[in-house]
């Protein structure tokens, strides 16, 4: 059975609510993802959301505000969505496609221990398991 440890990227790095986004794109940058779990401040164990490099560009920088006034705290909107480590494959994918999420935090005993996204699918899935997954994920109905 595949599991979600085994198709995730374990490089995943939280950033703290308070942190600017201007930080939160450095960080982007040096690890060379394009999303970010958002922590409760000083809570690396409570997920509040997660940003992306396209809400940074979209829901800050083109409506006209300061990415060094702005904070990742801001922009984490809604319930934030992961996956256990031990779940089946099946399960990450019935996650990403019924909330249309393409990047996913793994989680084992309550810790942050990865992300899977579109990337990781590509490299882990059949076409059709990838096809299903983006006509889902993708759709606009």
């Amino acid at each position: 059975m595949t599991t979600a440890r085994d198709i995730m990227n374990s490089g995943a790095r939280w950033v703290p609510a308070h942190e600017t986004l201007d930080r939160a794109a450095q960080l982007m940058r040096d690890h060379n993802v394009g999303a970010l779990p958002v922590s409760a401040n000083g809570d690396q164990d409570r997920m509040v959301g997660i940003i992306t490099d396209r809400d940074i560009v979209v829901e800050c920088v083109a409506m006209g505000h300061d990415p060094s006034k702005v904070t990742a705290g801001d922009l984490a909107h809604g319930t934030p969505r992961w996956i256990d480590a031990a779940a089946d494959v099946n399960a990450v994918l019935e996650e990403m496609q019924t909330h249309r999420i393409r990047r996913l935090p793994v989680v084992e005993d309550k810790k942050l221990v990865g992300m899977i996204s579109e990337a990781d699918l590509a490299q882990h899935l059949t076409e059709e398991q990838i096809a299903g997954w983006a006509e889902k994920v993708y759709s606009r109905t």
